[in-house]
């Protein structure tokens, strides 16, 4: 299972879990589909911020499947 860490490894169309800005204190994940990459860089030792395709904004915690 990827972390979500590298940019190579999320990809539109994945499922991926993300933790939305107003989750990070308790860490709780969203579940969606991957819409579009916001992080530019290949790294983020945080997750790669991602737009869900339900327009909710976050960073890539784990990739299912």
């Amino acid at each position: 299972m990827a972390d979500g860490k590298n940019r190579a490894d999320v990809k539109p169309g994945q499922r991926v879990k993300i933790v939305l800005k107003k989750d990070q204190r308790m860490g709780a994940l969203t579940e969606g589909t991957v819409k579009d990459l916001l992080t530019n860089s290949p790294t983020h030792p945080h997750g790669i911020k991602v737009r869900l395709e339900d327009g909710q904004v976050g960073r890539v915690k784990e990739i299912i499947g």
